[in-house]
């Protein structure tokens, strides 16, 4: 008999990998015990980015629809699902050029099912993260309106809370369900609260990856991530904005060095290898971006499938220690 639930066999394979890309290979690899709450928590969290992220629509409306989707998600309303699923289908569904969004956004009320199947503890945890979340997604609509003009953020603690919201909670999230699931998993020396301390630095630093990756795009659509810069003169010139994408650089190096504490301080072999495979390939991006040329920038850095192949095969040996994971990091940051 599986242990899957049919919940996650309708939606946790082909959907939730078409849509977590290289993410999924960390679901894929977690103990059997988290697999089902952190797929879930992600798959509610992928829908809802899909719904702020539809430029098409207005800002009111995927305001207003994340607004009634956290609702949901917090408790079941008959009548506020069949209007937002209506809602959903017709001003969002056509609007998706991508066909794994497509049908995300075509199975949004499968995903609700799915969490009315959880109860206590991770049904909780769920929740808490995803409030975070969505309120996340919300501040960044309000903050960068597709309206064609260009907005950065003022502050670095505007920055700092941002990457707290849509990624840094996830790693207290990832810890707390840790010690929901599977306690001994964690090393026991260390205190829950440090632990869920470096997984929301790492979290942040997952996020800041993204940020400077995606700078040419962003300032391309509006929104410039990176605090303190004239809109203005980034407008004129995205030079202006080398200096502070090489300072966020440094922060994000710091986030992904408590990453690396985190990891070595994962008891549970298998958790170990999954909990590693986004700080590794963190890493890997990180110092790809730093080669790259600012030309290059623009357009995005990626790293190859043979990239990932090689450090999903180097991981499988390393990761069975906290010394040959932290090997690996090192190696991969050069």
């Amino acid at each position: 008999m599986s242990d899957e639930s049919h919940h996650e066999r309708e939606l946790g394979g082909q959907l939730l990998a078409s849509v977590s890309r290289s993410f999924y290979l960390t679901l894929k690899a977690l103990p059997r015990e988290l697999r089902e709450p952190i797929s879930l928590a992600y798959l509610l969290a992928r829908t809802a980015d899909t719904i702020a992220d539809t430029a098409s629509v207005s800002a009111s409306v995927r305001i207003d629809c994340l607004q009634q989707y956290q609702a949901l998600i917090q408790q079941p309303v008959e009548t506020t699902q069949q209007a937002l699923a209506a809602r959903i289908a017709q001003d969002f569904v056509p609007q998706q050029k991508d066909e794994a969004e497509r049908r995300l956004m075509e199975r949004f009320t499968d995903g609700l099912a799915w969490l009315r199947a959880m109860s206590g503890a991770p049904l909780s945890a769920i929740q808490h993260v995803l409030e975070r979340i969505i309120h996340g997604q919300r501040l960044d609509i309000q903050r960068f309106p597709s309206d064609g003009e260009l907005r950065c953020l003022k502050s670095a603690d505007e920055l700092d809370e941002y990457t707290w919201l849509v990624a840094g909670c996830v790693g207290e999230f990832w810890t707390e369900m840790c010690g929901i699931e599977k306690p001994a998993s964690l090393d026991s020396s260390v205190s829950l609260e440090q632990m869920k301390t470096w997984g929301a630095s790492l979290g942040k630093g997952l996020q800041l990856i993204n940020i400077l990756r995606d700078i040419g795009e962003d300032v391309r659509d509006g929104r410039c991530y990176l605090p303190g810069a004239n809109p203005a003169e980034v407008q004129a010139n995205t030079r202006v904005l080398q200096p502070l994408w090489h300072d966020w650089l440094a922060t994000c190096r710091q986030h992904l060095d408590s990453g690396l504490h985190y990891v070595q301080h994962v008891a549970d072999g298998k958790l170990r290898y999954a909990t590693s495979l986004p700080l590794l390939l963190g890493a890997k991006t990180l110092t790809r971006m730093q080669s790259a040329s600012w030309e290059e920038l623009q357009f995005g850095i990626k790293i190859t499938r043979l990239d990932v192949a090689m450090i999903l095969a180097e991981a499988a040996i390393a990761c069975r220690s906290a010394d040959g994971v932290a090997r690996l990091f090192k190696k991969l940051s050069r």
